[in-house]
């Protein structure tokens, strides 16, 4: 595989006249984690669909691990590793059948599924699970298994699909432990897509945040933080919402206000010096503030900025 394992240009996915995915272009280094954020609706599994080669794009070109996805699906599908938000497994079978079919598909031989199973079975932290049926498993032990069932072959592209969607928060740990440990000890290239701020921020190496099928914003997660340049004051009032937010907004030196029910935030391009005109000016026009605190920008600051929404809806 060259320098670049993934690589999209002008990507463009239409379900009849609505483009789902709008002239994506995307370049992956191999051996980064690229964080996929958006809300749902907002392309990112159609995008990866696409990549994977499950939906063939209306029109673009893409590669993956070398490959054209429209020219060559077949080599592609055998240098990556998929698990989608639903995995895919059937109740009976045992967690070490599905895997060896898996191999098998891949055309392992008998020695290489054993050796793998090993492998995975303690990448992955499946243990004594394996001999188990999937019907016995938790929530968060079938996405360790689906995950394994992805990197039964060594993938070198791996993608994950909103891997930790419904995971507590104990078995969504365990999951970014283990793409952590797949990047820094195997080198593997991982397409995380997600609408969890913080598991962009804690796994990405860049980020690429799409909004209605289109890439509105890349780069690092600091980078695209500082992009932004403001602190932000949240403030949270016991009531009339609508009213504090218009007093804020006339404050001298507030850069913007976005207003969700009773709680506000403030940007501003020095935090510290606006806390006290904000908390002031709400107490004159008799407004109970019940929180005020002060945080540096984060990725849903940068959406909130982008797009003027958050990160809410139903992906398609």
């Amino acid at each position: 595989m060259s320098d670049t394992a993934i690589t999209a240009t002008n990507l463009v996915r239409a379900f009849d006249s609505k483009k789902a995915v709008d002239g994506v272009h995307l370049e992956v280094a191999a051996g980064e984690i690229y964080g996929f954020l958006g809300p749902n609706g907002a392309g990112k599994s159609t995008t990866v669909r696409m990549l994977c080669t499950l939906l063939r794009p209306t029109s673009g070109a893409a590669t993956v691990a070398g490959f054209d996805v429209i020219r060559q699906p077949g080599k592609v599908r055998l240098h990556i590793g998929v698990a989608l938000q639903e995995a895919a497994l059937d109740p009976k079978q045992t967690g070490e059948e599905i895997l060896k079919l898996q191999a098998r598909l891949f055309g392992l031989s008998g020695r290489e599924v054993s050796q793998r199973l090993d492998a995975l079975a303690t990448l992955v932290d499946i243990g004594d699970a394996l001999k188990k049926p999937v019907g016995t498993y938790s929530g968060g032990m079938k996405r360790r298994l689906d995950l394994a069932a992805a990197l039964v072959h060594n993938p070198d592209v791996l993608f994950l699909d909103e891997p930790t969607t419904g995971l507590d928060p104990v078995s969504r740990a365990r999951v970014w432990e283990e793409v952590q440990s797949l990047n820094t000890e195997l080198g593997m290239t991982i397409f995380l897509t997600t609408q969890y701020l913080e598991e962009a921020d804690a796994l990405a190496d860049r980020v690429g945040i799409i909004d209605q099928g289109r890439i509105v914003a890349e780069g690092t997660p600091d980078e695209l933080k500082r992009s932004i340049g403001s602190d932000v004051i949240v403030v949270e009032v016991a009531a009339d919402g609508d009213r504090a937010a218009e007093t804020l907004r006339a404050l001298t030196g507030i850069d913007q206000v976005d207003q969700r029910g009773d709680e506000i935030l403030v940007r501003t391009t020095d935090g510290a010096a606006a806390l006290s005109p904000v908390a002031v000016a709400l107490n004159d026009v008799g407004i109970r503030v019940k929180n005020l605190t002060l945080r540096t920008p984060t990725l849903d600051d940068v959406f909130l900025e982008l797009t003027g929404t958050r990160i809410e809806g139903n992906d398609q």
